[in-house]
C-alpha cells in the first residue's frame, strides 16, 4: 500500500526484488488512497496492478478488506501511507504488515514523524547517526518490533535533504531484505 505523496521508490525496490525467481514474494496489487500520484504512476509504469481505496470515502474499511481477500494478500507492505490501517486489518494480518521508517526507531518515530520532519528532527537533535527501520505494524505508529535497521552517518554539513537522499538509499535496500527475512522466518529484532 502506497501513500498519496511519495514517489514510490520503496514500492519499486520491492517490485524489483520480486523479479528475482529466488525471492519469496510477488506483488499482487498496489493499493493507494488516490489515483494519479507519483507512486501510482510508477506502479503502473512497471506493470503493477493498481487499486484505489480512498481513506476519505465511506466504506473504505470494507473496500480494503474486499481487495485484500480478492487478491489473496498474505503480506502487506506500507510505503508512504500516512493513515493508520483499520484495527480489524491490523488484527487480521498481525505480524504480516511491514512499514519502513526513515530513522532508527524508537527514536524519531510516532505520529507526525514522517518525511522531512524526521530528518529535520535528527539534525536538530545533533545525532551523529541515522538510518532506516523496517518494523512490524501494530495499532500505534512506529511501535512494532523492528525487523531490520540500516545505519548511516549524519555529517555536520548535512541538510534534511542531503540526509534524506542517503537514508532513502538504505530504505530501498532494507525493505526487500526485511520482507525476505520475515517470510523465511528469520528472527525479528536486529
Amino acid at each position: 500500500m502506497v501513500g498519496s505523496k511519495g514517489r514510490g521508490s520503496n514500492m519499486a525496490a520491492l517490485a524489483l526484488a520480486c523479479h528475482d525467481p529466488e525471492f519469496p514474494a510477488e506483488i499482487v496489487t498496489v493499493i493507494s488512497p488516490k489515483d494519479e500520484t507519483p507512486a501510482v504512476e510508477r506502479a503502473r509504469s512497471i506493470g503493477l496492478e493498481v487499486e484505489i481505496a480512498s481513506t476519505k470515502e465511506p466504506g473504505y474499511e470494507e473496500l480494503l478488506t474486499v481487495l485484500l481477500v480478492h487478491y489473496r494478500v498474505e503480506w502487506i507492505c506500507l510505503a508512504g501511507l500516512m493513515t493508520k490501517l483499520p484495527s480489524n486489518l491490523v488484527e487480521t494480518y498481525a505480524g504480516r504488515i511491514l512499514n519502513i521508517h526513515p530513522a532508527l526507531l524508537p527514536k524519531f518515530g510516532g505520529k507526525g514523524m514522517y518525511g522531512m520532519h524526521v530528518h529535520e528532527a535528527v539534525i536538530a537533535a545533533g545525532e551523529v547517526e541515522s538510518g532506516c527501520s523496517v518494523h512490524i505494524v501494530t495499532e500505534e505508529y512506529d511501535e512494532g518490533p523492528v525487523v531490520l535497521q540500516k545505519h548511516c552517518p549524519v555529517f555536520r554539513d548535512d541538510t534534511p535533504e542531503s540526509l534524506a537522499v542517503r537514508v532513502l538509499g538504505l530504505e530501498n535496500a532494507a525493505y526487500p531484505e526485511a520482507l525476505r527475512m520475515v517470510i523465511e522466518g528469520s528472527q525479528v529484532g536486529n
